[in-house]
């Protein structure tokens, strides 16, 4: 049996879902509210439900953890933190965030509110636990993608709580670092509104020349993922050093919650090998896109994606043997009932579906009426089942979970009458207004009391011993008795249900804190007009005029130091570029590399908290919070300023006013991109994997397919794609190029204005020579249009999100 003291963590996304999640065994739920979460398109619950969610999950010792994990602008986060102020009061006993800024605030205006880092803040090594730690956090739900070495690192070394899933649908992209939806849709993941572009079909293209590369893998769902499903490796996970075990699926029915909840609450009582073939079968029925047991455990390529389809494919049930006129014939390889959902594989590769009308056994032929595309042979899958729905209502209608009171009875003529309730070791005693009188007619019996004092149906306790003391001759309505048994029980369920204990915060004391929270040194921007290059690529630095650029940004190693010099003789800044996803190993070679030449390079520049505690904790350099740590409001700014951060590049979501209004705030050096093909995912997952079938990513280095090649959507869009090491990094479609609006950018506050070289082999020396006399004034207003309109012409541009943005 293992360690009950691990937490079972169940998704819920309405009140229905509690009641599943609860009842089957969770013992702390997540949710959002109709603010602020990152499941927008869930129901979620609005103030009172979410008051009543609390009270009905405490008074069965669940916990609940409400989400606000999505990024923050300056203009939410008065109305924000006083959202979390009625969270805290309603006694919430953790908040999941993402956004750094409001983390700060929270830890700042509640000090002993429990902060969870969501998975959205990117938590994948040892350092970045210690970030969090040291910053105010108790947990960190890790990426999904840490794998086992990595957790155990982490385990080791600090006491955070760590976090991990354990079942359900899996983001393909790193979390917190997928700008597809926002980029192409103007729906941002990062806000809550992901229209999962990954779950789309797209084809493999040679990007060079735009052609199809792979027959077989055209409108393939290359990016879609398989969903997780560890039920038969839940103590592997337990002991790496996770503590709490989440389930994904805010968004599915209860049903779902019920199911996946209860099979995992075996696993863990009784340990994976007590999980049945029946189990493992509901849990496959309840809805899967087929199942992985996740990168975290060395899956990877085929055994990873779900690239046939992106959606429930249920389970086998059978095949089509005849066709006629009027009706398709179907032999079971299942027993179906009347109201089962079937899918049947047309010529096309598609699927179209139907609900059976009568119930048939395994080895029965059954007769549907006839659907068109369907030929003889097609595969027949069960979607959903009928009694499985109904078991796993059946769950969670009637509460299941009671407690055992022990209760005192006192009854005297000419008193008050009092109960006392026992439990554990409290004692809950309340006394009625009214006297108790001497019978003239009726007198109390024990039994009566008895009687009235059980009834506890719509209570969750029961009564294990009951004392009555009784004075003979004693006579008191019914109705009070039954008063006095329910102020008891209120008087009980107000302790039991206050699991933090905290003390109100009044209104006034708010806003003094928020007052004091809000202050920012008022800045003038004094530095101006700068412009910063980066590039992935020697063949890149060797192509720019380092005349014509204030600080450069190196992503290569070979003949680096001879490139540091080369820049440094011209007085230009210079800094390391960091990959956004570093393990232990990547760091500690990286620390090599630095160690070579931290004496001639300026500082790091930094996409990942990890990597931020890295540096400060190796070197004493300059570090620059790069794109990656999505700095999306002043008060992400504010906390990394305190943790040494000199300079920023702001998130790529915040449109022209969002800039002005963060800039104008606090003092320091402000950057944003100007050129560039945005990385839209970055994955450990490889699309080139699936065709070499690969089983691991041991040879990414030294693999034929790791750049060269592209995405093409079903619009006829080309995503180009590289492996770098062992990630791969989606780039958008078309450049962002702002070159006409540098001035306003630098107007409205922004130092440095930068041009990201990524894959790019033609163009960079104009595209340089262009921005830099744009931002010097050395090139008319006609000129600029001009050149606008060429390179728009043969690449295509988008300006981004600095004249929409996501909210």
């Amino acid at each position: 049996m293992l360690n009950k003291r691990k937490e079972l963590l169940a998704p819920v996304g309405s009140m229905e879902s509690l009641f599943a999640a609860v009842q089957n065994g969770a013992d702390a739920v997540y949710l959002g509210g109709k603010l602020f979460s990152a499941r927008q398109s869930a129901s979620n619950f609005d103030y009172e439900e979410l008051k009543s969610a609390v009270e009905y999950a405490h008074l069965r010792n669940v916990k609940v953890y409400v989400t606000v994990n999505i990024l923050i602008d300056d203009s939410e986060m008065k109305r924000i933190l006083e959202y979390i102020k009625y969270l805290y009061e309603i006694d919430v006993d953790g908040l999941i965030v993402q956004d750094l800024g409001l983390a700060y605030m929270v830890r700042n205006t509640f000090t002993d509110f429990e902060l969870h880092a969501s998975t959205q803040m990117t938590i994948n090594n040892l350092p970045g636990a210690i970030f969090l730690k040291n910053f105010g956090f108790t947990r960190v739900v890790l990426a999904r993608e840490t794998p086992l070495k990595e957790i155990e690192r982490i385990r080791d070394a600090t006491q955070i709580e760590l976090e991990g899933f354990i079942h359900g649908a899996l983001c393909v992209c790193y979390s917190g670092q997928c700008l597809m939806s926002s980029i192409i849709g103007g729906r941002s993941g990062n806000r809550g509104r992901c229209a999962q572009p990954c779950r789309m079909p797209y084809t493999i293209i040679d990007y060079n020349n735009g052609k199809v590369a792979f027959d077989y893998w055209q409108n393939k769902y290359l990016l879609s993922t398989k969903d997780l499903n560890t039920l038969e490796y839940i103590e592997t996970i337990i002991n790496s050093g996770i503590v709490s075990l989440k389930i994904e699926g805010r968004m599915k029915r209860p049903e779902y919650v019920a199911t996946v909840v209860k099979n995992y609450r075996k696993a863990l009582d009784f340990g994976s090998s007590h999980i049945t073939e029946e189990d493992k079968e509901d849990v496959l029925q309840i809805f899967n896109r087929g199942f992985t047991k996740g990168i975290m455990l060395d899956d990877f390529g085929r055994s990873y994606a779900s690239y046939e389809r992106p959606d429930n494919r249920g389970v086998f049930a059978g095949e089509v043997v005849k066709i006629d006129n009027k009706y398709i014939y179907i032999k079971l390889s299942k027993d179906v009932n009347k109201g089962d959902g079937i899918e049947l594989e047309t010529t096309y590769g598609s699927y179209k579906g139907t609900v059976l009308v009568h119930s048939a056994s395994k080895g029965q032929t059954i007769r549907i009426n006839k659907i068109n595309k369907i030929s003889r042979g097609s595969k027949v899958y069960r979607t959903s089942s009928d009694i499985l729905f109904k078991t796993a209502r059946e769950s969670y209608q009637s509460n299941n979970i009671k407690f055992p009171i022990d209760v005192e009875v006192n009854i005297s003529i000419g008193k008050p009458a009092q109960l006392t309730i026992k439990f554990d070791d409290n004692d809950f005693t309340v006394q009625s207004d009214y006297i108790v009188e001497e019978g003239k007619k009726i007198t109390l019996t024990e039994d009566r009391i008895i009687n009235q004092f059980s009834k506890l149906n719509d209570t969750v306790y029961y009564i294990n011993n009951i004392n009555i003391k009784l004075e003979e001759g004693s006579f008191m309505p019914i109705g009070v008795l039954n008063s006095l048994r329910r102020e008891g029980v209120k008087l009980l369920n107000d302790f039991r249900s206050n699991f933090n204990k905290r003390k109100d915060i009044t209104q006034k004391e708010f806003n003094n804190r928020l007052k004091n929270n809000f202050k920012f040194n008022k800045y003038k921007n004094q530095t101006k007009n700068n412009i910063s290059i980066s590039v992935l690529k020697k063949e890149q630095f060797d192509k720019l005029n380092l005349e014509r650029l204030d600080r450069i940004y190196i992503g290569f190693y070979d003949d680096i130091e001879n490139s540091i010099l080369k820049a440094k003789k011209k007085q230009k800044e210079v800094y390391l570029l960091t990959d956004r996803i570093l393990y232990n190993d990547h760091l500690n070679d990286f620390k090599k590399k630095v160690e070579t030449v931290k004496d001639i390079i300026d500082g790091v520049a930094v996409s990942n908290l990890g990597t931020l505690q890295f540096i400060k904790d190796n070197f004493d350099l300059k570090i620059h919070g790069d794109m990656g740590l999505n700095v999306f409001n002043s008060f992400s700014i504010n906390a990394l300023k305190d943790k040494g951060l000199e300079s920023i590049t702001l998130s790529p979501e915040l449109n022209n006013k969002q800039i002005k209004e963060i800039a104008s705030k606090e003092a320091i050096h402000y950057e944003t991109i100007g050129y560039g093909y945005l990385p839209l995912m970055v994955m450990k997952h490889c699309p080139m994997s699936l065709i070499k079938n690969c089983k691991d990513d041991s040879n990414c280095k030294t693999c034929a397919y790791s750049k060269g090649y592209g995405l093409k959507d079903r619009k006829g869009v080309n995503f180009y794609m590289e492996r770098r090491g062992n990630f791969t990094t989606l780039y958008n479609s078309v450049p962002l190029m702002i070159l006409d609006s540098m001035q306003k950018l630098y107007n409205n506050g922004v130092n440095t204005i930068r041009l990201d070289f990524t894959f790019e082999e033609d163009g960079i020396e104009k595209i340089q020579d262009m921005y830099y006399h744009f931002s010097r004034g050395l090139v008319t207003k006609e000129e600029t249009i001009q050149y606008l309109k060429k390179y728009r012409d043969k690449n295509g541009i988008t300006k981004g999100h600095y004249y929409r943005g996501v909210i």
